[in-house]
């Protein structure tokens, strides 16, 4: 486990997330303190419709906090430009993206607009980078392929060397593993794991893959309808965070196995 003193690179003080309309405000989640310290591998976690989605796009900027603050490398996000906050921060979402007819190594390469002139040219350092990024994500063998060829786990992966060549402190992904089968679900999280541990990077992932991020994860963040907590998973395990997830008449926790089980 991660040791707490560590920088924090992500930190939230008494967030509300939620919508504005001019009849109303409506809150999806409040009270949000967490911390994500360097070179952790986070898991968001919560039942469909909780406000993960809300809470990454909150985090990204994309849509304005209703109450409290975001701080990113002890700065708040608020007063970043946004080629600034891309140089510290990179997505990767869900969404199809539009460009498939590039190649692996152009798509990876946009990774590096935060940081090319204004023509968009790459430096012998900007190359480098994007290859060393299609190393770490073993895509090496697919950097001619056209990204329509790929199939979904590699274009996921295609996605995250992205995020990799944009160089940023923290990489946020939006449920990374969905259209994905189980065993590519395993291996994108296990990759995300790995790349953590070695560059450092701190990697926080909305996921309803459970299972696995408690067993991966160097924290977990939980959604529920009455509180966010953030806590490494045994911690969460023994003050019974999980069985309040889902209601008990038809699933439940075990927690000496860490896994969720139907009721019969």
């Amino acid at each position: 486990m991660k040791n707490n003193n560590q920088h924090i690179i992500l930190k939230t003080e008494d967030l509300s997330i939620g919508y504005t309309s001019k009849k109303a405000k409506t809150i999806v989640a409040s009270n949000i303190n967490i911390e994500l310290h360097k070179g952790e591998f986070v898991g968001l976690i919560g039942a469909n419709g909780i406000g993960k989605s809300t809470l990454i796009r909150t985090l990204t900027q994309v849509q304005a906090p209703l109450n409290g603050s975001i701080h990113l490398n002890k700065k708040n996000v608020v007063d970043y430009n946004p080629l600034d906050l891309a140089k510290v921060m990179s997505l990767v979402l869900t969404e199809q993206i539009a460009s498939k007819n590039l190649s692996v190594f152009e798509l990876v390469a946009l990774g590096r607009q935060p940081y090319t002139n204004w023509v968009g040219n790459l430096s012998r350092n900007d190359i480098e980078i994007v290859d060393k990024a299609l190393i770490q994500t073993n895509l090496c063998d697919l950097k001619t392929k056209k990204c329509f060829e790929l199939s979904d786990g590699q274009l996921q992966k295609v996605m995250i060397a992205r995020a990799l060549a944009q160089d940023t402190d923290l990489i946020i992904l939006d449920e990374p593993t969905t259209h994905l089968d189980m065993y590519h679900k395993a291996y994108i999280l296990k990759l995300l794991q790995k790349l953590a541990k070695e560059t450092n990077k701190t990697i926080l992932f909305s996921s309803h893959e459970i299972d696995l991020a408690i067993q991966l994860c160097d924290k977990m963040i939980v959604m529920t309808d009455k509180e966010v907590v953030s806590d490494e998973p045994c911690n969460l395990i023994a003050k019974g965070t999980f069985e309040t997830l889902f209601p008990k008449d038809l699933i439940s926790f075990d927690e000496t196995t860490g896994t969720f089980r139907v009721m019969n």
